[in-house]
């Protein structure tokens, strides 16, 4: 069986890529590699949910399933006083949203290699984002949601980006069941942006 991008040590040979991108007007340099998440470029669902993110500047963020930082990157930019944190478990990923970090001049960011939230589970953040690893199965996706859930805030949200032939629907319901709510923020060609609020 070959590598998927959630694999902790990918086994594929490198093919180091540069791509230019805009997201949300600005302007973004990424590096990508093989053995990582949408190599070729950021996907749609993750420009969708950057482009429909609401955050506060002086908020504290979490970006599950980084991959090579598109969106952790986007949140800092977005919240110039507040501190993004990016987890991933693949350490090619990790490496590489460090370094697009840097060549983005993005300064307020930290990047754990960490098994879903192993690292980070003494934290508490105000937002939570992720584009889950559909491939890796329901239960790690749900896993994201569960465990999520308990390092938000109080009123606290968590955005997701899951396409509705891969499982859109009972993300929805699962994340309602979680949070007692669940707003369908928009859709496009499939994907739909999710965004549930803890209670205050």
């Amino acid at each position: 069986m070959g590598d998927h991008y959630y694999t902790q040590t990918p086994g594929a040979k490198h093919e180091h890529r540069e791509h230019e991108t805009v997201l949300r007007g600005q302007q973004l340099r990424f590096m990508t590699d093989a053995g990582v998440f949408s190599k070729t470029g950021v996907d749609y669902g993750t420009r969708m949910l950057v482009e429909a993110l609401d955050i506060g500047p002086d908020a504290r963020v979490l970006d599950v399933g980084c991959g090579y930082g598109p969106i952790g990157i986007s949140a800092a930019r977005l919240a110039p006083r507040g501190q993004i944190t990016m987890i991933d478990i693949n350490e090619r990923a990790v490496q590489l949203a460090a370094n697009n970090a840097k060549l983005n001049g993005v300064s307020n960011v930290t990047v754990i290699q960490s098994d879903l939230f192993e690292r980070v589970r003494e934290q508490s953040f105000d937002v939570i984002i992720t584009n889950p690893p559909i491939r890796a199965g329901k239960m790690i996706v749900n896993a994201i949601f569960e465990e999520g859930a308990k390092l938000l805030v109080p009123g606290g949200y968590m955005w997701v980006v899951i396409q509705k032939k891969q499982g859109a629907p009972s993300a929805e319901a699962k994340l309602d069941a979680i949070f007692g709510n669940v707003e369908v923020v928009t859709k496009d060609k499939g994907y739909r942006i999710l965004r549930s609020q803890k209670e205050e």
